[in-house]
Formats: structure tokens, C-alpha cells, sequence
């Protein structure tokens, strides 16, 4: 799977509005990956979590799947419509 099928899959399986979520990807600097997170305007607080945990932990698992897929680095910016 790549990381942006990934990141689709983890933020589809969080949110209450699964349909609403679209993940763009990017080509940034050099060796980095921008993924861009859009999801409903409700569930925003559902990816971000409490101080900005749960977007932590996203970010986390999904630098994991894009290290095993031998991209460098993935900056990730979550926003809604």
C-alpha cells in the first residue's frame, strides 16, 4: 500500500463522514512528500484530537509506511471544506 492509500485509509477509518476525506500528494524539496488531508468540516476535531494528538499519532504511522516505502520525509497539513 502506498502512503497515500494509506493515510487515505487511516483518516477514512477515524471519521464519522468517510466519503468527504480526499488525499492529495504533493512532490516537495528534494526527497520529501507533501500529503494534503481534506476532510468535513465536523469531523476536523475528530483527525486533530485533543491537542493535537490524534494528528500526532497520524503522522507517526504514516512516516512509518513512508520510511518502509523509502520516502525521506512527508509533510502532512490537514484541512477541511
Amino acid at each position: 500500500m502506498e502512503v497515500k492509500e494509506f493515510a487515505e485509509y487511516l483518516v477514512k477509518s477515524i471519521v464519522k463522514e468517510p466519503d468527504m476525506v480526499k488525499v492529495q500528494q504533493f512532490g516537495g524539496e528534494e526527497d520529501s512528500t507533501i500529503l494534503e488531508i481534506i476532510v468535513h468540516e465536523d469531523d476536523r476535531g475528530l483527525v486533530i484530537g485533543r491537542n493535537g494528538k490524534m494528528a500526532n499519532a497520524l503522522r507517526t504511522l504514516i512516516q512509518a509506511q513512508a520510511y518502509i516505502k523509502g520516502v525521506k520525509r512527508v509533510k502532512i497539513n490537514i484541512d477541511s471544506f
